[in-house]
């Protein structure tokens, strides 16, 4: 008996120690399982961090870069001469092209305007009251005219703008002013006209007005243009 129970207890003893390893394998295992899973976790918690961080810096550049549409309110608009703009513009411009540029006055014995200052006259013969073509092309046509009416009262007065081609009208705008109740006793306007014609050689460019004595040429803004600008 006591041989039977020693054989007994040593089958026992090699199953329990069995049992043993069996669980210290499962549980490194499991610990070895349990511990790549946290450092994928926290591989993942890095990427996200540096995602969110590197998306936080990318908005704030883009906030503090300068931005066309707010540029105008950090920096107040200049209230220069826009005629010495187009005068720039046209003296810069890229390609050798037929171009003038002058300021016109009130005519004398004419509704026609007068040009008074040569800006730029290339290709172009600037004389009197007329520009003359010497190359054939389509040509830009612009004429920027500012008004005064040092008594404005309720009753409309229509201005009306028209470009000559050799004495034709080829272009007009009408406008009326004074129309308004709460017009004041003086009041300023500024008509703006831009018309595109193919032109021949002498074809003669010219402006008349039907109240040329409205025309300001005293008190700001004053400058009244007369351009043509050629395509190449």
């Amino acid at each position: 008996c006591s041989a039977q129970e020693q054989t007994l207890f040593q089958v026992k003893d090699s199953h329990e120690s069995a049992m043993h390893v069996n669980e210290d394998t499962i549980s490194r295992r499991l610990g070895a399982t349990n511990k790549t899973c946290l450092y994928f976790i926290i591989a993942t918690l890095v990427a996200l961090l540096v995602f969110a961080l590197a998306t936080i810096m990318v908005l704030v550049v883009q906030r503090t870069a300068a931005d066309p549409a707010t540029e105008g309110i950090a920096k107040p608009i200049r209230t220069g001469n826009t005629s010495e703009d187009y005068l720039r513009i046209l003296q810069n411009f890229p390609t050798k092209t037929a171009a003038a540029y002058m300021r016109v006055s009130k005519p004398v014995n004419s509704s026609k305007l007068s040009l008074t200052e040569k800006g730029i006259c290339e290709d172009i013969q600037c004389k009197g009251e007329e520009l003359v073509i010497q190359k054939r092309g389509h040509y830009l046509i612009y004429c920027h005219l500012n008004f005064h009416f040092s008594n404005c009262s309720n009753n409309p007065t229509d201005l009306k703008i028209e470009l000559l081609v050799n004495d034709k009208v080829n272009r007009q705008t009408l406008s009326t002013c004074c129309a308004s109740e709460t017009c004041q006793e003086k009041t300023f306007t500024t008509l703006f006209q831009l018309h595109l014609t193919y032109l021949n050689v002498k074809d003669r460019i010219s402006v008349t007005l039907n109240h040329p004595k409205l025309l300001n040429e005293i008190s700001l803004p004053n400058e009244n243009v007369l351009g043509v600008l050629r395509y190449s």
